[in-house]
């Protein structure tokens, strides 16, 4: 979700307490994302990190050159503890000093939002990981020896936390096969919404539509739920990047002595004007698309359409089929009704409405 530096405009646009800080960092907290508030509109510089990790890697390395050979000889026994701990000092801030390199260089270089966010999570993971076997390498055993012991552990590990290890094995297959992104609009199981954040064991999701409403607004809530249904759960992406669209539709009722043309007309032309030309430009990509596949024969059409059908209670039933973008979809379906309602009714005699209507 475009949302990374909400917390920043926030801050820019009013003054906020520090009980109010604290609720909204706790909110942050609970969604999985990293970002803090911050209540001073000058945002901490990310230079000022890799400055600390290339001084801190220099430090460490003149303090171990200096336990190696310099003349100590009074430290006496700790002398091989401090020269691990330089060490371990140093070829930690060597892996934060190029894990915030790439991410500022590289990453941040990238235009797309959800790939960046997908590397950033990455580059921590590996980060984390590098100086996990760097910390144990250094201070308890030999390479050969370390290989051994995460093979055992990583077999006892993986009895004990296999749920885990399967929504971690799952984020990969998410940042790999990209069924969904940070951003897009999704439908897993019985939950739908936007996805907010894609963590190393789970997915959360900002919540629109559900039992509250019966529009596809915000409901308020957050929703989350484990990396692994991906693996054997249908996921419905809204966003595709190629064709960020779905084909919406209107339906009315109207007497079987309206006049169907004017009806037809009315509603295709109301339809057109509130899409504009971004609905054929679109079915042009979905053509191409389409002949691609076996159904390559399907008839897509480039403007808006209005189909007829009979209905049980003696009227007939109109539908205006036009394409949308899915987050925008609810307002526009409202202003295509509104504008095309007031068209017809001022038409009384050619289109007739039930009993009940807002006619």
């Amino acid at each position: 979700m475009k949302n990374n530096n909400s917390a920043d405009n926030v801050t820019r646009s009013s003054p906020v307490d520090t009980a109010e800080q604290s609720a909204i960092n706790e909110a942050l907290k609970q969604i999985g994302t990293n970002q803090k508030f911050k209540s001073t509109a000058r945002p901490t510089s990310k230079k000022t990190w890799l400055w600390v990790y290339l001084v801190s890697t220099l430090s460490f390395f003149i303090v171990y050159q200096w336990l190696q050979h310099g003349s100590i000889a009074y430290i006496g026994s700790y002398l091989s503890l401090l020269i691990k701990f330089s060490l371990a000092g140093l070829l930690v801030s060597i892996i934060l000093a190029l894990g915030e390199f790439i991410t500022r260089y590289l990453v941040r270089s990238m235009s797309d939002a959800a790939s960046r966010f997908n590397l950033n999570r990455l580059i921590r993971l590996v980060a984390g990981f590098a100086i996990t076997i760097t910390l144990v390498s250094v201070f308890f055993v030999e390479w050969t020896t370390v290989l051994v012991s995460l093979g055992v552990l990583s077999i006892i590990f993986g009895l004990a936390l296999q749920s885990s290890l399967n929504n971690l094995f799952a984020w990969f297959y998410i940042l790999l096969r990209q069924p969904y992104r940070v951003g897009d609009r999704i439908r897993i199981n019985d939950a739908t919404g936007d996805v907010i954040d894609v963590g190393y064991l789970d997915t959360t999701l900002w919540e629109f539509g559900g039992q509250y409403l019966s529009t596809d607004h915000p409901s308020g809530r957050v929703i989350k739920f484990p990396n692994s249904m991906v693996l054997n759960t249908t996921v419905y992406n809204y966003s595709w990047p190629l064709f960020p669209y779905i084909w919406n539709e209107i339906r009315m009722y109207i007497a079987y002595g309206s006049d169907l043309d004017f009806v037809a007309d009315t509603m295709r032309e109301v339809a057109l004007q509130e899409i504009g030309g971004d609905m054929a430009r679109q079915v042009a990509v979905y053509r191409k698309l389409l002949a691609s596949t076996p159904v390559d024969e399907l008839e897509v059409n480039e403007e808006p359409v209005v189909l007829f059908r009979t209905h049980e209670n003696t009227w007939i039933e109109v539908i205006v089929r036009y394409l949308a973008h899915p987050k925008k979809s609810g307002p526009l379906k409202t202003r295509i009704l509104k504008r095309g309602l007031k068209q017809l009714n001022e038409q009384p005699d050619r289109v007739m409405f039930p009993r009940g209507d807002s006619r």
